[in-house]
């Protein structure tokens, strides 16, 4: 007598879920039928349920599996790519299994990368500014993004905070105070912190109309007039050196 599906999954160790799927997506044959419809597995099924197991436990895939069919001798091409998969697994593994334990050491934020989470003012980080940095981990090469936490680490002013707090109804006055205030302080930080300010996407233009996108929606109406105000006068600076 054969088996059933499900005698022959229990057998296997798996699941009748799993025998269906194989069956699916062509790595298991299917088995005769008895008389009253059952199908009836017999020990070839087993054996190749278990190579599907044993393989899939190594680390192929199931499409792999399938390109190798059912005489498995030596696959040598297929175990040097799957050696090159796992040690990139490997290496990423450990990477962030580092990551987890400075997070968990210093308290810091899970949802950004440890350049910017371990900065000592980013717990002060207002909403707009956390979502604006957690866009640029995106967009940042690794300098420019330890560039950006050096940054986040330089001391919070009261012109900063008053840029947080702004509200979108802000009249002209505040709005051009602000940007008076403001100019000096990144000027400051822009001789302190040149990688934040001179970034490689700085020179990519499609790049920069992205990072305005995201500004446009994080920031409210008032702070983007005042970050377009800092940004004409530190221009027209800069023109007038030249």
């Amino acid at each position: 007598m054969g088996w059933s599906t499900r005698e022959l999954s229990e057998l296997a160790g798996t699941t009748v879920k799993s025998v269906r799927h194989y069956h699916d997506i062509g790595i298991l044959d299917q088995p005769p039928r008895a008389s009253n419809g059952y199908k009836q597995y017999g020990v070839a099924h087993l054996v190749r349920v278990l190579q599907i197991k044993r393989l899939t436990t190594l680390g192929f895939s199931l499409a792999q599996v399938a390109e190798m069919g059912e005489d498995i001798t030596h696959p040598v091409q297929s175990l040097q790519a799957l050696d090159a998969e796992l040690a990139a697994t490997i290496e990423r593994l450990q990477r962030a299994r580092m990551e987890v334990g400075l997070l968990l050491r210093h308290s810091a934020r899970p949802d950004l990368p440890p350049e910017l989470a371990l900065a000592g003012n980013v717990g002060d980080l207002s909403d707009a500014d956390r979502s604006f940095a957690t866009y640029l981990t995106r967009v940042l090469s690794p300098s420019d993004l330890d560039a950006y936490g050096e940054l986040l680490r330089s001391p919070a002013t009261q012109t900063s905070a008053d840029f947080d707090a702004l509200p979108a109804d802000a009249d002209e006055q505040t709005r051009a105070d602000l940007a008076r205030r403001m100019i000096p302080e990144i000027e400051t930080l822009t001789e302190q912190y040149p990688g934040a300010f001179d970034s490689e996407i700085a020179h990519d233009p499609r790049t920069a109309r992205k990072i305005g996108a995201v500004m446009s929606e994080v920031y409210n109406p008032a702070q983007l007039d005042v970050l377009r105000r800092v940004a004409l006068a530190r221009h027209t600076d800069d023109s007038a050196d030249n």
